[in-house]
């Protein structure tokens, strides 16, 4: 089943999301949400889909970096990004232990905020501690891209856009972005467009 994408204007993105309890994790209803937002994630697609995307208040996302999303990018930029398949998994009241490394900054979209994309400045490397669907306590370690995916989402369950985070004067919509933006590296980008 798909669900609804909310997008941005919407109050459900703007709010700090619940945390769920382990009986809450285990209970059929949240399974099923699971399930729903997997769907809908990828029919999307997307690398990554939190519950309140969906108009759900709660600290729950799905991720999933499938190689068939690579097939745009050249060689260098999957190296540039450090970009690797992810396979799927659900990440529940994540926490972000620790960001490591000089930020590193590239373009970042959302499903939420329809057709349009921006420079982004995330950490290079984080570790989150994360319950998975099963209430188990998970610790991963990611760097590159899966770390922008983990930091993207988990911001989602605070109430925060990559808008909040972006340069502004590189918002740009995806159709630009591609047409004018895809093949310069981001410190080209941002010195034409005079981005600090």
């Amino acid at each position: 089943m798909r669900l609804k994408i909310v997008q941005a204007g919407e109050e459900v993105l703007r709010r700090q999301a619940g945390a769920l309890s382990r009986d809450e994790i285990l209970a059929e209803e949240t399974q099923r949400l699971i399930e729903y937002m997997t769907d809908t994630m990828r029919d999307a697609p997307g690398v990554g889909l939190a519950a309140p995307q969906v108009g759900i208040p709660l600290r729950l996302a799905v991720i999933e970096d499938r190689p068939e999303y690579h097939s745009k990018l050249s060689q260098e930029q999957l190296t540039e990004r450090q970009r690797r398949p992810v396979p799927f998994h659900v990440i529940i009241n994540p926490t972000i232990v620790s960001a490591k490394g000089a930020s590193i900054e590239f373009f970042e979209a959302c499903l939420s905020i329809s057709g349009y994309s921006a420079i982004v400045p995330r950490s290079r490397t984080v570790t989150v501690e994360f319950l998975n669907e099963r209430a188990e306590l998970v610790r991963v370690e990611a760097s590159g891209w899966y770390a922008r995916i983990l930091q993207h989402e988990i911001d989602h369950l605070s109430g925060i856009l990559y808008t909040d985070r972006m340069y502004a004067r590189t918002f740009s919509t995806l159709e630009n972005l591609d047409r004018l933006w895809k093949d310069l590296p981001v410190s080209a980008v941002k010195e034409k467009l005079n981005t600090p």
